[in-house]
């Protein structure tokens, strides 16, 4: 980046986890933030943090971005106090296990918001029309997978991301703005427990990368340019093979490793 200009970025789902990690990073190169999360606390004190040690602005915003229509109330409220996005970390995302019959509809509905149109929302407004930007879209090596059945619509959800960032990528070369889909694998993090996938063999058997290894890929990734981010041999090997055809076995894997244990 251009040491004489400052930039701000944006990272959602910043109290914890990777987005966390890449508010650290961010900040130590001295780039001013927007924190938006679900937990004033967490995005609090992760702002004083990082304003005693790396003296940059650090803005709060705590918002629930599964609400309907959440993004474009963000943009509003940053362009009317006159702050311009530079770099963009689309973050935050929940996942949800269990038979979709069983499945609570707010909470699915929610989860596709969150996942889906809020991320697609947040991409892009104001970069072009700057010649510059950033964008980091937090995928997930179920992205390349063909199906997970019992998370049917969280696997299908980051297929959506991996195939989103990948045609807006291309839509915007030569404008100066860049979109980087970072696409880990088990990371170790808050997920598994929250989605309810902790006691499947997936999460048993396969290693987990540390959020702070996988927040330097990525970040690494944002600044080089790169299209597609994928940390890890292990991981990089497994998003190669659920492309494999045939793609039935692939879902029945899936079957097999997404059960409880």
């Amino acid at each position: 980046m251009n040491p004489t200009l400052q930039r701000t970025a944006l990272i959602t789902g910043a109290s914890s986890g990777i987005g966390r990690e890449l508010a650290r990073l961010l900040a130590a190169d001295g780039v001013d933030l927007v924190l938006v999360g679900r937990s004033h606390a967490g995005l609090q004190e992760l702002a004083e943090k990082l304003q005693a040690g790396h003296r940059v602005s650090v803005r709060c915003e705590p918002r629930d971005l599964s609400e309907p229509r959440a993004a474009a109330r963000l943009w509003t409220d940053l362009t009317d106090v006159g702050i311009a996005i530079d770099i963009l970390v689309n973050n935050a995302g929940v996942g949800m296990y269990g038979a979709l019959e069983q499945q609570d509809a707010d909470a699915l509905e929610k989860m596709v918001q969150l996942d889906v149109v809020t991320l697609t929302s947040l991409t892009l407004p104001g970069m072009k029309a700057r010649n510059w930007g950033r964008i980091l879209n937090l995928g997930s090596i179920v992205g390349y997978q063909p199906a997970g059945p019992r998370m049917a619509a969280y696997y299908a959800s980051k297929a959506y991301v991996v195939s989103f960032s990948k045609g807006v990528a291309r839509e915007l070369a030569g404008t100066g703005v860049s979109v980087t889909l970072l696409s880990p694998g088990l990371t170790e993090s808050a997920f598994e427990e929250r989605s309810g996938a902790g006691g499947t063999l997936l999460y048993k058997v396969l290693p987990k990368m540390p959020a702070a290894a996988v927040a330097r890929a990525g970040y690494e990734g944002l600044m080089r340019q790169k299209t597609v981010v994928i940390p890890g041999f292990i991981t990089k090997i497994l998003s190669f093979a659920g492309e494999l055809p045939p793609r039935r076995i692939g879902v029945e894997v899936n079957r097999l490793l997404l059960q409880e244990r």
